[in-house]
């Protein structure tokens, strides 16, 4: 009964014409490789001139790059800008609709309480500093005093240092209450100027801190910005201070200090690159001075810096931005060119070395180009999709990649392959790899072993003709797969492949989103440290939230009022909202109304007064859009507290936006920090859309190029399961769910489609008849160069754990799970799952008599003249790769099990032993002059193995059909089939 063969679903109807035509093309490049290893170095000399324009465009505003593109506080900042335009003559922070021009100081007590005399005098001596900065420009002198933000003609005060100024040495004497104190006719609010503080019954009983700020005035820029340097180059931050410490920054201090971050990167590219090249030599060394790879591996990592040069010149001449995450970009482009360039190693090195060259390079674009292009292709699409997001780092960052990888494969068929053409005929003429002179295949008589090691060259496998298989190549085929392979092996890969599961999952759950602002700059910056002192003491009050009533509005009807009350109380019981810091114009007006005895349920009333009050009360005035008579938009203010991490500023966002949606007024809540909380709103949404539309089409990618569907189901698990691994991970080790790391999961698709492709492919590909052969057989192809391929990615990104930038060392963690685990998935998962399912594998069981007979037949048809020449024309490397068949000399074995042998023509290079026998006519690739292993076809295509052992000296050959485990070996009654040695095989 014949078995039910999965593997018979096959989808080669591309990879088959792609894998030919790859074929013709490596033959082509073969035949011309000085044009095909010049080409691409004058295309990136040439392409490779935008980068003068490089300073021109680079694009580092945190805003633009770091925020969602048309998000809805923008949308919301333009309504406020447009109906609350800024008053500089009456200056209020809270009505800002931008962040403000500012420069800034904490001081920290060094003892318990900072309201003592010795700290308020140093206090006193840095204010006094910082207001006698100035710089020349010109002949114009610019001072604090010139550029300060001012109300009532005045520069906006500290109003605690009036407080200090005012009590002098009895200030910690004097009851202050907290967050508002009274101080002669005016009520100020301390939250954001005294912090730590100690308080009992709102008096203040100690205070660890004091913050300052010099606000200037809006609208003037490239003024403002000169002082605000002058402030950052001569604040005495390091003079002798006794009683505190103080750290500083200004509204120019994030940018500048990730705009350094950028500048600080290039020498660790330096570094990575030379770290490669070495990493890349030490892998293709050999001690074989013919055989050694050092120049092509030098060439390849040469390759993969010819693709970011083309590609990033190409954008900057079309004009894309240069933002900084780009210069994540060439690391991870060295290491993915680096892998292909492995495959492409290991492929050449298969192939035989008495071919001529471009058949070679031929052989190896066959083999090589489905892995090499899957890899691409899914990198690339997986980079395009990442233009879906509304990050403008993100979309600059995935158009400068997907165009360096585009380049980075266009120049290893060209570029590399030329190269290895180039390399492959000094192979041919056995020239030293260095001195490029012909050196003898063996060792002469009386030579040193230096000699030998240095002046003698060119070994191959006799058997093969292939180059000698490396040691590396051969640990995973006798040590590694076996071992893999075992019962015991796979239960303890299942155990850990659960524990694996169940952490990651744990670490999902754990997931925090957002980019801290305070990353973007330096862990060693003066920011940071503000940072942490603002945090440490001024976290209780957050920011101050404007809430607007959007079009007109009948304020003066009772309905209304008590619906918009109504708003006000739900704004107030939310948890982070402090209910007794309340700012309205509106409550104001009625409070003016009532002791004025004013109607204001009136409309003529209402409108008639308003314009008095709003004269009388300048604040409330920036508050009010009362334009031709009628209420346009108007305004009041509620106070958040504890808001102290990104959990908490995403809640707030929220709750606020919800409030305000499910309020019957027309509301909208706006504060400048919402631009960049925004991308609380999308960064989930677009991360799960864009993993869902990429592993979609990494798996249409898989259907198409691996010839087995349900193997493609094996890359989409592994994707998915990568996917939970490195989300899990990330945070567990710190990593926030942000516009980086974002991005680098989609990244993570393209590498864990890398990885699992290679060796399904592999395994799907080979002829090998049982699951646990197929396993071995695919990771003594790739299992090497997938791993050289993950170190070099690793190599390529870990000189960015030592920045000291959050994006670098992030891109670093994030890179580092996928490869480590996509890696782990490649060689270890991926192989022993598939050894569970024989779906992808093919699978003849026990032959009976009667099929016995028909393999006989059918080996017989085979080895027809007519047919052994179709096979030819077809290049059929199953059967004529190293072995020609002689049909005129067909003997047959008189008794079964075996299946007819042929005598079989070997040239005398290619075997160690002149005795090879062959049954039927499709021999494996490699053949063991001892030991082999064959495969015959049915009438159905089906495969059959036939192992056999020939006893060398006995006379005896055993033979077993079938897959039986273990194998039974039966004698097969024949005599010796001598092979004869020819020089001149049938073509």
């Amino acid at each position: 009964m014949p078995v039910f063969n999965m593997a018979g679903c096959r989808t080669d109807c591309v990879e088959k014409p792609f894998s030919i035509g790859f074929q013709k093309f490596g033959r082509f490049v073969g035949r011309h490789p000085w044009w095909f290893f010049i080409c691409p170095l004058v295309i990136s000399t040439a392409l490779g001139t935008g980068f003068y324009f490089l300073e021109d465009m680079e694009a580092n505003n945190i805003e633009d790059q770091f925020t969602p593109v048309n998000g809805p506080a923008k949308l919301e900042r333009k309504f406020v800008e447009e109906n609350f335009p800024l008053n500089n003559s009456v200056y209020s922070n809270q009505r800002l609709y931008t962040m403000g021009e500012f420069a800034s100081f904490i001081a920290v007590s060094r003892d318990p309480n900072i309201f003592t005399d010795g700290a308020i005098k140093e206090i006193l001596r840095l204010d006094k500093k910082v207001r006698e900065i100035k710089l020349s420009r010109g002949h114009e002198q610019l001072t604090y005093e010139g550029l300060c933000a001012r109300k009532s003609n005045k520069c906006i005060p500290n109003k605690i240092l009036d407080i200090m100024n005012h009590y002098g040495s009895n200030i910690d004497q004097t009851e202050l209450t907290f967050p508002f104190f009274r101080f002669g006719f005016t009520t100020i609010f301390l939250g954001y100027s005294v912090g730590g503080v100690n308080v009992s019954s709102t008096v203040i009983k100690s205070a660890k801190a004091i913050r300052l700020f010099y606000c200037l005035k809006e609208g003037n820029r490239s003024t403002t910005d000169l002082w605000l340097n002058e402030f950052l180059k001569v604040f005495p931050s390091n003079q002798s201070l006794n009683f505190i410490t103080v750290t500083h920054s200004t509204s120019l201090s994030r940018q500048v200090e990730f705009e350094a971050n950028t500048r600080d990167v290039i020498p660790l590219f330096s570094i990575t690159y030379v770290i490669a090249i070495v990493f890349s030599i030490v892998s293709c060394l050999r001690f074989d001075c013919v055989r050694n790879k050092v120049w092509v591996a030098t060439f390849g990592v040469l390759s993969a810096g010819l693709a970011v040069l083309s590609a990033f010149g190409m954008m900057l001449h079309i004009g894309v931005p240069f933002v900084m995450t780009v210069a994540n970009s060439p690391f991870l482009i060295l290491g993915i060119g680096v892998d292909d360039m492995f495959i492409l190693i290991s492929c050449w090195q298969q192939t035989n070395v008495h071919a001529r060259v471009e058949d070679r390079l031929a052989d190896t674009y066959k083999e090589a180009a489905i892995s090499i292009t899957i890899t691409t292709l899914t990198d690339v699409l997986a980079f395009y999709i990442g233009l879906m997001t509304p990050f403008r780092s993100v979309q600059s960052f995935c158009l400068y990649t997907s165009t360096a990888i585009l380049f980075c494969f266009l120049y290893s068929i060209t570029f590399f392959g030329a190269f290895l053409v180039l390399n492959g005929r000094r192979e041919n003429s056995n020239k030293h790899w260095l001195t490029c002179k012909e050196v003898p295949e063996d060792c002469p008589v009386g030579r040193s072993k230096w000699y030998d090691l240095c002046c003698v060259g060119g070994a191959y496998d006799r058997h093969t003709g292939a180059e000698e298989v490396q040691p590396m190549n051969q640990f995973f085929k006798k040590h590694y797969g076996p071992f893999l392979v075992k019962p015991w092996t796979k239960v303890c890969v299942i155990l850990l492949y659960s524990v694996y599961l169940s952490i990651s999952i744990y670490g999902c759950f754990q997931i925090q989103e957002g980019i801290d602002l305070r990353n973007l700059a330096a862990d060693d910056s003066y920011v940071n440290r503000y940072y942490d002192d603002e945090k440490a003491y001024f976290y209780e009050y957050g920011p101050n939230i404007m809430v607007i009533i959007r079009g007109e509005f009948a304020y003066w009807e009772e309905k209304n009022m008590l619906d918009l009350e109504s708003c006000v109380e739900d704004f107030k019981n939310l948890s982070f909202i402090e209910k007794d810091i309340f700012t309205s114009w509106l409550k104001s007006y009625k409070y003016y109304g009532h002791h004025t005895n004013l109607n204001l349920s009136v409309e003529n009333v209402f409108k008639t007064n308003l314009s008095s009050f709003l004269r009388s009360y300048s604040d409330f005035k920036q508050d009010v859009n009362f334009t031709n008579n009628s209420i346009r938009a108007s305004r009041f203010f509620i106070q958040t507290v504890n808001i102290t991490t990104a959990l908490d500023e995403m809640n707030m966002l929220n709750n606020l936006r919800d409030t305000a949606r499910r309020c019957s007024v027309p509301l909208l809540v706006y504060h400048p920090v919402f631009i960049y909380h925004d991308q609380y709103a999308v960064i989930v949404s677009n991360t799960v859309q864009n993993i869902s539309v990429t592993t979609a089409v990494m798996l249409l990618i898989s259907l198409l190029l691996i010839p087995n569907p349900l193997c493609c189901l094996w890359v989409t698990f592994s994707i998915a399961s990568v996917i939970v691994g490195v989300t899990g991970f990330m945070a567990l080790w710190d990593v926030n769910l942000d516009t980086i790391s974002m991005i680098i999961l989609v990244v993570c698709i393209g590498f864990s489609v890398d990885f699992s492709a290679h060796i399904s492919y592999a395994f799907v590909s080979n002829k090998k008849p049982t699951a646990n052969e197929k396993a071995v057989e695919a990771l003594f192809h790739l299992g090497y160069p997938i791993l050289q391929g993950a170190l070099s990615t690793i190599l390529g990104v870990i000189v960015l754990s030592a920045s000291k930038n959050y994006i670098f060392r992030t891109f670093f963690k994030i890179m580092f799970l996928v490869i480590f685990f996509g890696l782990f998935h490649g060689i270890t998962f991926i192989p022993v799952f598939l050894t569970f399912f024989d779906f992808c594998s093919s699978n003849a069981g026990n032959v009976s008599p009667q099929e016995k007979r028909t393999l006989e037949n059918q080996a017989m048809t085979n080895c027809q003249p007519k047919n052994i020449q179709e096979k030819a024309i077809d290049h059929d490397k199953q059967i004529y790769d190293n072995h020609t068949f002689l049909p005129d000399n067909q003997q047959l074995f008189p008794t079964q099990p075996c299946p007819s042998v042929w005598t079989l023509t070997v040239n005398t290079h290619h075997t160690q032993s002149g005795q090879m026998c062959m049954a039927s006519t499709v021999p494996m690739f490699r053949v063991d002059s001892q030991t082999y292993e064959v495969q015959m076809y049915t009438a159905s295509n089906d495969a059959v193995t036939v192992n056999c052992n020939q006893n060398l000296g006995s006379g005896e050959h055993h033979c077993v059909i079938g897959n039986n485990q273990p194998p039974v070996l039966q004698e097969c009654n024949a005599p010796v089939i001598n092979c004869s040695d020819s020089a001149d095989p049938v073509p």
